[in-house]
């Protein structure tokens, strides 16, 4: 939801001036803050682009502004009389006196930089017959991450190769961002819930059908919860505008533990799963079973 807000509100604009309001919010850009300052001013905003975690926005200079939001960023768009956020790290105000884009971010965890358009490196996902080859040009600390499953040009059938070569368990593939990107752990576990799969199904085990039927519906999650701005369990998590998403509240499985599965009514069970939590229907969802001793 943020990449499209971006797309709308501030492609096609030049940057009048930048400002850097907090230093760790470019601690990733080694060359300093003024440095951004110079790469930013003058520049204008030609697309708005997303994988995995990473937004950017490319400049007419072969260069994208990159930001990784963390836990608590935000890309703001507000109107230059707005009064400047608390926790406010990066300001962008434009040529033609609109709205400008501001960086926040309560937390400080994620940050943002100025990069180099580089051609991304196939990633094979350590196997032969690997996700598929990305020709564009993407900011250099992004090359490693695979396409979504939104991405016109995802290969799904590439993908579901690199899976089965994995070795892991599917729900783990599934957030391996150098096989693909962008799905999360909600979406994850929506996804396997449409797909009627367990999230620790051996991936060596998964038929083709079967993983093209994961991402499938992995993409279908993903572009209904765009329509509805996304999901926000956390007062932080809002697009350009400020708005939190609503996709949280046509949720399945995902923080439904005890209620019923509103396919098959079984309550849906919670397991810990990385520091996390994965949520799936035991009856719609079997968890594979244990090989034999």
């Amino acid at each position: 939801m943020v990449r499209r807000g971006l797309a709308e509100h501030v492609v096609g604009r030049r940057v009048a001036a930048a400002e850097v309001l907090h230093l760790r919010a470019v601690r990733r850009h080694l060359a300093g803050p003024a440095d951004v300052i110079g790469r930013l001013t003058g520049r204008t905003l030609t697309a708005a682009r997303r994988r995995g975690k990473y937004l950017w926005l490319e400049l007419d200079s072969a260069e994208a502004l990159l930001a990784h939001l963390g836990m608590s960023g935000q890309l703001l768009v507000c109107d230059p009389a707005t009064p400047p956020q608390k926790h406010l790290r990066l300001l962008l105000s434009f040529a033609d006196g609109g709205p400008q884009l501001r960086f926040v971010d309560q937390r400080t965890f994620g940050g943002v930089s100025v990069e180099p358009l580089v051609e991304g490196v196939p990633a094979t996902g350590g196997g032969a017959g690997g996700v598929a080859t990305r020709t564009e040009l993407v900011p250099a600390p992004v090359a490693h991450i695979a396409r979504d499953p939104m991405d016109p040009a995802f290969d799904a059938a590439e993908v579901v190769t690199a899976l089965r070569a994995k070795r892991t368990g599917l729900k783990r593939a599934l957030l391996d961002q150098s096989l693909v990107s962008g799905i999360g752990n909600i979406y994850a576990d929506e996804a396997l819930w449409r797909a009627k799969l367990h999230g620790t199904r051996p991936t060596a085990t998964l038929t083709r059908k079967a993983g093209l039927e994961v991402l499938a519906r992995a993409a279908e999650v993903m572009d209904e919860a765009l329509d509805q701005g996304g999901t926000s369990f956390d007062a932080l998590y809002v697009n350009v505008n400020g708005n939190s998403g609503y996709f949280d509240r046509s949720l399945n499985v995902y923080g439904q533990e005890d209620r019923p599965c509103s396919r098959c009514g079984t309550p849906i069970r919670r397991e810990p799963f990385m520091n996390r939590s994965s949520y799936f229907c035991p009856h719609c969802q079997p968890p594979p079973r244990s090989p034999h001793p």
